[in-house]
């Protein structure tokens, strides 16, 4: 048995274990990493390091250290409590705000998970506020950052565009764009169908200010930290695992509100003091420091988090234990091995023997889901960087269209990012508030392998078969 397939059999196993006792997964898997990486790919310790993700591991860490303060200082209180009035009341704009927010944000130059590490935790507290699904929010927020982000001007759209150019193949940035952007955005209005999309507008508007017994001043409000505040409600049943759609009760003012913390009960999301002020000027900060500068946002958020440590130590001296360890441990780990699975060489092998098969749309269509899969664990770019070169022989033959064949797997590498092992579904996973994080990473899970193994096909069908360009 060769190497290569023993290291894929080992992450199958890995991921048995996990599925079935109550062992995390990331600690599994860096078992699984210093197994194979020492006795199999005969790797030292630093080889096997290579592929632990320090930059997401500071991320992980600073963002959601950072939105621990905001929650218990009520800042994120705050924010929910203002976007409601923005929308006029109407929670069913919310979701679709996000997504469009992300969506601007990674079209104009940001980063995905940059742009995925500012919204989420805000676009989840609003989740856990009102009830909606944090699978619907946190999903809307992931293909949000992907519809925007083949843009001409986006990271992502540049560095495709590059390999494209760099290949000698004909190419459409505008196609491009549009490919993921109409993919995405399908792809979360199915959502939102599901996921209690209906219920939410059947609701109509909550009162003015938000509060379930419509006072808006921040006295008694009728929601408490019971089931709803969690986002597990008992709207449309899904097959992702259970989260479902918004609060049962059929009137708007039935829709469940969490107590503030610190304001003696109600929302009081009205009322701005320094810790508060403090906390939004960070939360810009964060942005301008990741859009406008370039910065680290992890870095970033870890050097904020402390500054407003140290101003309000009451308001943060539990966001250290709020942090998402597990989440920490569990994707850390995960992609270690998967780092192990490239400095073996398992990812380049896999790609170069779908490469050599005879039949151009059967390769087309394998390339996809390799990208796909291997993206769930890893780098989105680096696996487009990878199989686009691969899939030249074939593309020369004239059978295949290159633009068709470039978005199709562009598409099915980025879209898979709601994956919790990816860096984007690993930020919603940690920046969800009040909820049970072994369930909701299976329902992450289940949902990002039904659109791995869902659409690639598609994409291939619509992009490939056709044969654009």
């Amino acid at each position: 048995m060769s190497p290569e397939l023993i290291s894929i059999l080992v992450l199958v196993v890995v991921f048995v274990i996990a599925t079935t006792r109550s062992v995390n997964m990331g600690a599994l898997a860096f078992a699984a990493a210093f197994g194979v990486g020492t006795l199999v790919a005969d790797l030292d310790a630093d080889g096997i390091f290579a592929g632990f993700p320090g930059d997401l591991f500071v991320v992980l860490v600073g963002v959601t250290y950072l939105f621990a303060i905001a929650r218990a200082n009520g800042t994120t209180d705050w924010l929910v409590h203002a976007s409601v009035r923005l929308v006029r009341g109407r929670v069913a704009l919310i979701p679709w705000v996000m997504f469009a927010l992300t969506g601007a944000l990674t079209a104009i130059g940001a980063v995905s998970p940059a742009a995925v590490a500012i919204v989420a935790p805000i676009a989840l507290s609003f989740a856990t506020r009102y009830g909606i699904s944090p699978l619907l929010m946190g999903t809307m927020v992931v293909h949000g950052a992907q519809a925007g982000g083949f843009s001409p001007i986006s990271i992502y759209g540049s560095i495709v565009n590059g390999i494209v150019e760099r290949e000698k193949l004909p190419g459409s940035e505008v196609g491009l764009f549009f490919a993921s952007l109409v993919a995405n955005l399908l792809i979360a209005a199915v959502l939102f169908a599901v996921l209690g999309g209906r219920k939410l507008w059947a609701q109509g508007a909550v009162p003015d200010g938000g509060d379930a017994d419509g006072t808006g001043d921040g006295g008694g409000s009728s929601g408490s930290g019971d089931a709803k505040s969690t986002g597990e409600t008992t709207g449309t049943g899904t097959g992702t695992g259970g989260v479902t759609g918004t609060a049962s009760s059929p009137g708007p003012t039935a829709v469940a509100v969490r107590p503030e913390p610190g304001a003696g009960g109600g929302l009081g999301g009205t009322v701005l003091n320094p810790a508060r002020i403090a906390t939004l000027v960070a939360l810009v900060a964060l942005v301008v420091a990741v859009l406008g500068f370039d910065l680290d946002a992890g870095l970033t958020a870890v050097t904020l988090a402390v500054v407003l440590s140290a101003a309000w130590p009451d308001d943060s001296r539990r966001a250290v234990g709020e942090i998402a360890w597990s989440t920490v441990l569990l994707i850390c780990g995960v992609l270690t091995y998967v780092g192990v699975l490239e400095e073996m060489g398992t990812i380049t092998w896999a790609g170069e023997g779908v490469g050599g098969i005879g039949v151009p749309l059967l390769a087309a269509v394998l390339l996809c889901y390799i990208g796909a899969i291997v993206s769930a664990f890893a780098s989105s770019v680096g696996i487009m960087g990878a199989l686009i070169p691969l899939a030249v022989p074939f593309l020369a033959q004239g059978e295949i269209g290159a633009v068709g064949m470039v978005a199709a797997l562009a598409v099915s590498a980025t879209v898979v990012d709601v994956s919790p092992f990816s860096t984007n579904g690993a930020l919603v996973l940690a920046a969800a508030p009040d909820v049970d994080r072994d369930r909701f990473f299976r329902q992450l899970m289940v949902y990002g392998g039904i659109v791995v193994a869902v659409v690639p096909a598609l994409v291939w069908l619509v992009l490939v078969v056709p044969g654009f360009g």
